[in-house]
């Protein structure tokens, strides 16, 4: 167990996936310019209406993008490894907390269950027409890889960041997918059906 700075926001970073912040508040430009200097990493935790979420990512500093003479900061953090938030701690400006690493359990997905996630990816993908590359079809990790490329929410992100196991991820983001590809074709179909005709046919 050891002791971190903690940054929440209204957002999930996962193991693996690369996000821009701005920084502009004194107590987390003060937190982020210890990172850079000493090359540590902080902890990024979800914080909404619920309150601080008790798993968060370990988060290093990539790139500093940008700096502004008020002191702001442009990075790029990439996420590391998951920690249990054990106590919040104070004596700083910034969030402190004492933090476990949380590993997963041994329970990895099928070959044939990786290929179906990666098969609702792609429908999905393709429905939306988007240019988005596929991620490395590795046991470990997929899910994590699969996720930071779509749009799900913080509350699905938040929900296989505390999954234990990469199977446990793998079949829950399945169907997510399928289900958002299929939202998808369903409202781009009404939206062709209104533009030809001005009316939306029920059958």
């Amino acid at each position: 167990m050891d002791e971190i700075g903690l940054f929440p926001l209204e957002l999930v970073l996962l193991p693996g996936e690369r996000l821009p912040l701005h920084i502009f508040e004194e107590r987390y430009k003060e937190l982020i310019g210890e990172c850079i200097e000493e090359g540590g990493a902080f902890g990024l935790v979800l914080a909404d209406e619920a309150g601080i979420r008790e798993v968060g990512t370990r988060a290093s500093i990539l790139t500093v993008l940008e700096r502004f003479d008020d002191g702001r900061l442009n990075i790029v953090v990439e996420g590391g490894e998951r920690f249990q938030l054990i106590e919040v701690t104070e004596g700083r400006s910034f969030m402190t907390g004492e933090v476990d690493d949380l590993s997963d359990e041994d329970d990895e997905p099928t070959s044939e269950e990786l290929e179906d996630c990666l098969a609702a990816y792609r429908r999905l993908v393709d429905v939306a027409e988007a240019e988005v590359d596929e991620p490395d079809a590795e046991p470990a990790g997929l899910a994590y890889a699969i996720a930071a490329r779509v749009d799900l929410g913080p509350e699905i992100k938040q929900e296989l960041l505390e999954l234990r196991s990469e199977r446990e991820r793998v079949l829950r983001l399945g169907p997510l997918l399928t289900h958002a590809a299929e939202a998808l074709s369903r409202d781009r179909d009404i939206r062709n059906r209104a533009s030809g005709n001005g009316r939306v046919e029920a059958v």
